[in-house]
């Protein structure tokens, strides 16, 4: 072992493979979920998962057929779930832009053996968000309104609708995140083509490989390409929840009319979709054997990041305070002071425990690299940002005129559905885990000690070698 002058401790080194692996031992870890025998237990969790579908299945079903006074609905509170749980869906697919597309920008290796899984991730967290401005419409066969294409009576969408700008926002963001992540599937697909053993996987990969045979052409093509989609994707980041934060912010009410609601939001979305990549993560790396590809420092980076957005949640709920008190505006300050001590006060209080406490944790290294400690924060983030939604849309429950005070009580339906698009969710990510690989296998390999970034013929020998 070669000296070093000033060496690290062994904790503080940064592994990017751990311990480090071959070419092809990566390329078997990673293709051994779609090779092997789905177990029992891959089947139980699809049953699990399908089985939460078809409850959201019937929940709209007989929402299409009653309406939405099936939901908890009223005046004042004009919206409830539907509207929580998009805007908590769409900040959920927020992280998965941010690591395939921002960290590639700033050329942060780290991000490789992770990328791959959350921008799956963000893909289905966008189809889960979609389906809530499909149906909270009550008239779903009329959702052709929403786009700018006339019809025989001349009906034109309101764009002047925060709502209408929703759909062109997170359609755009889908559209990009898809074909990013397709994109960067093209190499390992035509791995996976490579290894098939049965005829159907010879035709699915190879359709979906695009005749992809490693040259030093096509590595050209390729790495342009992705480098222009990460380019396009990145102001998708900053800009998605920002247009979903419009929802509130363009409106009157008090509480919602406030210019800090963008960065606030997106700041949010981040948080709660690192959340739910450690969550994901941290079972799947479990379940199939990927603790030399994902190792403790990506866990730790991504810890760090939840740690930094969590902390800017918590300064933007302080200066909401601090505004309401600085604007002399009397209405202002009730509707802060009714979050903290109104009829909602456990709703309100539980996000400030699951926001802003429980994540200080993470300032210890210990806490950073205990994956169960880390579990459970990760989950409890999730939690705390669907209260910090729910918080928002419950300020209409207490208005500026008292005799129009009123409450909101979620029904049946409103649960179903919200469970039902885990349903959405886990179905489509427990067949990606089976069928595609879940870790980049090409990007992974351009870090490995091998992969010499100074000698063309080594660099695309790491990406291209099966």
């Amino acid at each position: 072992m070669v000296a070093q002058a000033h060496p690290e401790p062994l904790d503080r080194r940064v592994p990017l493979v751990d311990p480090p692996a071959t070419i092809q031992q990566i390329t078997e870890s990673v293709a051994a979920p779609m090779e092997w025998k789905a177990p029992l237990g891959w089947w139980l969790f699809l049953a699990g998962s399908l089985s939460c579908l078809g409850i959201w299945l019937g929940s709209v079903g007989y929402l299409f057929w009653t309406g939405t006074g099936v939901w908890g609905v009223n005046n004042p509170v004009g919206w409830g779930f539907d509207i929580v749980n998009f805007v908590w869906w769409v900040g959920i697919g927020h992280a998965g832009t941010l690591i395939s597309a921002v960290l590639f920008l700033f050329r942060q290796k780290w991000r490789t053996s992770i990328n791959r899984f959350s921008e799956a991730m963000t893909l289905f967290a966008v189809v889960c968000a979609l389906s809530f401005p499909t149906i909270h419409i009550g008239r779903a066969w009329l959702l052709y309104w929403v786009m700018p294409i006339p019809n025989q009576m001349a009906v034109w969408p309101n764009f002047r609708s925060p709502l209408l700008w929703d759909v062109f926002a997170v359609s755009v963001y889908g559209s990009v995140s898809a074909l990013f992540w397709f994109v960067g599937l093209i190499p390992d697909l035509a791995t996976m083509r490579d290894r098939a053993t049965k005829k159907w996987q010879q035709l699915f990969y190879g359709v979906l490989a695009l005749g992809w045979r490693s040259s030093h052409r096509h590595w050209q093509h390729y790495e342009v390409a992705y480098l222009l989609l990460a380019g396009l994707a990145t102001p998708l980041v900053l800009s998605v929840h920002s247009v979903v934060s419009f929802d509130f912010a363009v409106s009157q009410i008090p509480g919602w009319h406030t210019t800090i609601f963008p960065p606030y939001f997106v700041a949010g979305a981040i948080f709660s979709g690192f959340g739910m990549v450690m969550t994901l993560m941290i079972i799947a790396r479990s379940i199939f054997k990927l603790e030399h590809l994902v190792t403790r420092h990506h866990i730790e980076n991504m810890a760090k990041v939840t740690l930094l957005t969590g902390s800017l949640v918590g300064y933007a709920y302080a200066m909401e305070f601090f505004v309401a008190w600085y604007s002399g505006n009397p209405y202002e300050r009730f509707t802060f002071i009714n979050r903290m001590f109104g009829p909602y006060w456990w709703a309100y209080w539980s996000m400030i425990f699951c926001n802003v406490v429980v994540p200080q944790a993470l300032w210890f290294q210990s806490v950073r690299r205990n994956l169960g400690v880390l579990f459970v924060i990760s989950i409890l983030v999730n939690v705390g940002m669907w209260f910090e939604r729910y918080v928002i849309v419950l300020t209409l429950a207490r208005d500026t005129l008292p005799s129009s005070w009123g409450s909101y009580s979620p029904t049946i339906f409103d649960f179903s559905t919200y469970l039902g698009t885990f349903g959405i969710f886990f179905t489509f990510f427990t067949l990606f885990v089976r069928f595609l690989p879940m870790v980049a296998i090409a990007e992974v390999k351009a870090v490995l000690p091998e992969a010499n970034p100074h000698h063309d013929d080594g660099h695309h020998a790491a990406h291209g070698g099966h």
